[in-house]
């Protein structure tokens, strides 16, 4: 028999600052194997002429209406096939007559019914499938012509229309942090099985995503994502035990108003508490499938620099941007093509 040479073996190094990988999972986004190398190639050499069918989780809110603003810019490239959200029937009717979808799903009974008689009244000629409830939402997911899921939801709401996407072969634009956290240990296994491309569309994990490409398996050696500091980042402690003694209304208006950033209500006052990068770490963890002693956290009040990689040889690589979050979400659903987008 022919012995192969040392030499030709494809020998890589090892994550993590120790070299040990102790600690290290396979993450869920494509990246840190020859595998996801190979598919990110594969992908960008078909061009950027694609056009993909997406679903929308949260179709009213601000993950939302910003990916409908996507669609707006690149038309060629988007079809929405389903739309879900709250109670919000006024703006789901405005959506449903702009974008045609096949299924529209509300929170309630009450708000499906409001969405059907609004659209009858605007003499909606392709009415699409309303549904409500939980299994609207998993509906919405999980419509079958759809090839991608946006999933701008809140909470633990998001977990289970995720994993019924997944189970169907769609790749999932996350935005819905709450799944990783709350279902990793789950989400993980079942990307690996049905192959699907777990794609972060929130700026940290984004950033994080877009400094790996071309980074080769072993290649990382920490994460680095950045936060504010949120809205209270330049009071003392005594100022603020201060202002919550006296003025209570205050510290409220404060703790949900972002300093750089225009986000959902939850996210802003968990960026003011610092809760926010917190569970930040724990989903960086399953996306990169880095260890939790090799991710830092640096304050950046200036949100420019997003997040950053450090490699194995120490190099730092950072992705700079506007605090505009139609930059990760648009990578999201275009990776790994670069779309040319009108903003300025």
């Amino acid at each position: 028999s022919t012995k192969q040479s040392t030499s030709s073996l494809n020998v890589f190094s090892v994550s993590g600052s120790a070299g040990t990988g102790e600690g290290w999972i396979d993450p869920s986004a494509p990246v840190n194997s020859a595998a996801s190398l190979q598919k990110t190639l594969d992908e960008a050499l078909k061009g950027s002429t694609f056009k993909k069918r997406i679903s929308i989780l949260g179709s009213t809110g601000s993950i939302g209406t910003q990916t409908l603003d996507i669609v707006d810019a690149c038309p060629d490239n988007f079809v929405v096939d389903a739309l879900s959200a709250g109670n919000n029937a006024k703006l789901m009717a405005d959506q449903v007559m702009k974008y045609s979808p096949k299924v529209a799903s509300l929170s309630t009974p009450e708000a499906a019914a409001e969405l059907r008689t609004l659209l009858k009244e605007r003499g909606c000629t392709d009415m699409p499938e309303i549904v409500h409830g939980a299994e609207g939402i998993v509906e919405a997911a999980t419509v079958g012509s759809a090839d991608t899921v946006v999933t701008g939801i809140v909470g633990a709401a998001g977990l289970l229309p995720t994993i019924e996407a997944i189970k169907l072969g769609k790749d999932i634009a996350l935005a819905n942090k709450e799944t990783l956290i709350s279902g990793g240990p789950v989400i993980n296994p079942l990307v690996e099985k049905h192959g699907i491309n777990m794609l972060p569309a929130d700026s940290e994990h984004s950033a994080i995503f877009q400094c790996l490409q071309g980074v080769p398996p072993g290649g990382l050696r920490r994460v680095i994502l950045t936060a504010s500091g949120g809205a209270f980042r330049d009071f003392s402690k005594d100022e603020l035990f201060e202002m919550c003694e006296n003025d209570p209304r205050a510290v409220q208006k404060k703790a949900t108003t972002h300093p750089n950033w225009d986000m959902g209500a939850k996210i802003t006052l968990d960026s003011a508490t610092m809760m926010n990068k917190g569970l930040e770490v724990i989903e960086a963890h399953y996306l990169f499938g880095a260890s939790y002693d090799d991710i830092d956290i640096v304050i950046h009040p200036q949100s420019i620099v997003h997040s950053m990689v450090e490699t194995q040889d120490t190099s730092c690589i950072a992705q700079l941007g506007w605090a505009d979050m139609r930059l990760p979400i648009v990578y999201s659903v275009s990776w790994p093509h670069r779309l040319k987008m009108p903003y300025k």
